[in-house]
């Protein structure tokens, strides 16, 4: 626990601590994972409750899921099964805590937002999109650990 506080605090002069500054990107990271993470905890919870995903009412796709519907009966899960939808529920739970870690200045938190965004990857379109700018800014830019 020191060594993880230790790592997210700077002394500055005698006896003065303060907090590490984000860089901006790190604040991006965590507001993509957010969003994300909170879209999917809310489509799936509403989904326990009501009995399905949030889904376009008019045009071509009406009634329709999105592709990571096919991916997840690829994988054997039925797409609006309950099964799927706490997979939805768990996984957006997890990732908004991971997340909370992450902008608080967690010190393993890197770690698990990586392993957060890579997790999410299979939620195309829009989930895809966010994950790999996530991964890319986690893995590329200043929020690499030892940059």
């Amino acid at each position: 626990m020191e060594g993880e506080l230790a790592e997210a605090l700077v002394v500055r002069g005698v006896g003065r601590i303060e907090r590490k500054r984000m860089h901006w990107s790190g604040w991006l990271v965590g507001a993509l994972m957010v969003l994300q993470a909170g879209w999917m905890a809310f489509d799936g919870t509403r989904a326990l409750l009501v009995g399905d995903f949030v889904t376009p009412r008019s045009g071509p796709h009406a009634g329709q899921l999105g592709p990571w519907s096919r991916l997840a009966r690829a994988a054997g899960i039925e797409p609006r099964s309950t099964l799927m939808k706490m997979i939805f529920v768990v996984y957006g739970v997890a990732a908004l805590g991971v997340s909370a870690v992450f902008l608080a200045g967690g010190g393993r938190a890197w770690m698990a937002m990586l392993l957060a965004a890579v997790g999410g990857l299979w939620f195309a379109p829009i989930g895809t999109v966010i994950d790999v700018v996530v991964v890319l800014l986690l893995c590329l830019g200043p929020l690499r650990p030892g940059s």
